[in-house]
């Protein structure tokens, strides 16, 4: 439905933006767009730069140490804890 835009519905929404932004603030709009994409980009790619540079680690989760440890990590319905719900 919304990928099949043609040059109608283009121009349509062109004139739309146009008519409620107006047309001095249209290029400050694009211009600080297109500053925000870059610092997006150039901050990406510092994050995979960091990412490369460390060596992988497991994160130990809770359950996974409490499991480690030989303790139960979810408690384990007995007898006398369903006779009292009869």
């Amino acid at each position: 439905m919304f990928g099949r835009l043609g040059a109608p519905e283009i121009i349509l929404i062109l004139l739309v933006v146009v008519l409620l932004f107006g047309a001095k603030r249209l290029p400050d709009m694009a211009r600080s767009f297109g500053q925000s994409l870059r610092i997006l980009k150039s901050e990406t790619k510092a994050m995979q730069k960091d990412d490369a540079d460390e060596p992988p680690t497991v994160p130990a989760t809770a359950a996974h140490q409490l499991a480690s440890e030989g303790r139960r990590t979810a408690p384990e319905a007995t007898e006398s804890d369903t006779s009292h719900r009869r």
